[in-house]
């Protein structure tokens, strides 16, 4: 894709085996991307734990992401966002897998 001027909806591969994350935009202090899951989850195990604080938002598609420390958990639907405040152990728990999920991430670092 190309940051300055494309579709955010276009090229996306079909069946897709592994879950696909694009960088659209990278700055100093910001990193914009564009991720792309069709029943990818994070892998058993695995936590995701950034220095800076992740904005998302969902497209399309569903997702539920848990937080380690309360067990929190967030089933996005179409238009819902959740701000990742940096260092937040957390993970993708369920995306559907017969459809794209189609997510918008902001990192600020």
């Amino acid at each position: 894709m190309n940051p300055a001027n494309d579709n955010f909806f276009k090229n996306i591969p079909d069946p897709l085996p592994e879950e696909l994350i694009e960088c659209l935009l990278n700055r100093d202090n910001v990193r914009i991307e564009r991720i792309i899951s069709q029943g990818h989850i994070t892998p058993s195990g695995q936590w995701y734990d950034q220095d800076g604080d992740e904005w998302v938002m969902l497209l399309q598609g569903e997702a539920i992401v848990l937080y380690e420390k309360d067990h929190q958990t967030f089933h996005l639907m179409p238009g819902d966002y959740l701000l990742i405040p940096a260092h937040t152990r957390h993970r993708v728990e369920w995306t559907p897998p017969d459809i794209h999920t189609i997510w918008l991430a902001v990192h600020l670092h």
